[in-house]
């Protein structure tokens, strides 16, 4: 298995785009929007983090919970795909949902059911610990 982020839209606040898991042989078993920060030169706490191929582990997060792991970005830590719904919520990370909706009405899109699109993955994902994660632009 392995995941993709199809990134295919970005403002001055956030990157829009699909995240995917697919079988050995590149079927879709899940798909949720994804929501980032802007690429910035992958700057930590403002960018999201540079398209390429990276591996996630399951992670425990204190403050989000059962998440992922991104690990070794360059010049970067403590990546995580978790939950949340508004980039003001993204500190480098990739939030994930079912939707998108301007929720808090700020001229945004936010993903919406993010706590089961982050329980539905870990899910399909199994007893699997580590996965490969490709990032990429549409």
């Amino acid at each position: 298995m392995k995941l993709i982020v199809k990134r295919n839209s970005q403002d001055d606040k956030q990157t829009l785009g699909k995240l995917r898991l697919v079988d050995d042989n590149g079927k879709t078993i899940g798909s949720w929007h994804s929501l980032e920060l802007p690429y910035i030169d992958n700057k930590r706490r403002i960018s999201c983090i540079p398209k390429g191929q990276y591996i996630a582990h399951k992670h425990n997060s204190p403050k989000f919970g059962q998440c992922l792991w991104i690990k070794d970005v360059p010049n970067r830590s403590e990546i995580l795909i978790h939950r949340g719904n508004y980039h003001f919520q993204i500190l480098g990370c990739i939030l994930i949902g079912r939707g998108l909706s301007d929720i808090n009405t700020d001229g945004y899109k936010d993903v919406t059911s993010s706590r089961k699109a982050v329980q539905e993955l870990l899910d399909k994902i199994g007893n699997q610990a580590k996965i490969r994660l490709e990032i990429r632009w549409d």
